[in-house]
């Protein structure tokens, strides 16, 4: 029972770990986050770039960029765990 679940369990843990990562930067974003404004928080960054759009304008992007391709990377690295480890597709 334990080598079937534990393909699942890692897609789960993955899937949890980047979506933990959005709602970390929607709230740093909307300034619920860590009150130290020196510490670098994506959403914070965002925010940042909003209020100085002429200026920020890079920035905003790098930070959205940076939080989309960790999101998809965790979540891509679940998938190919998962295929690795589940032995029903073991040939």
């Amino acid at each position: 029972m334990l080598p079937n679940a534990v393909g699942p369990v890692i897609v789960q843990s993955t899937l949890v770990l980047a979506s933990s990562i959005l709602d970390a930067a929607a709230l740093s974003f909307l300034g619920l986050g860590d009150a130290d404004p020196g510490r670098a928080e994506w959403g914070l960054m965002l925010a940042n770039a909003q209020t100085l759009p002429g200026r920020a304008g890079r920035v905003g992007v790098l930070s959205g960029v940076a939080i989309i391709l960790v999101a998809l990377g965790f979540t891509l690295l679940g998938e190919a765990l998962r295929e690795a480890l589940d032995p029903k597709s073991r040939r």
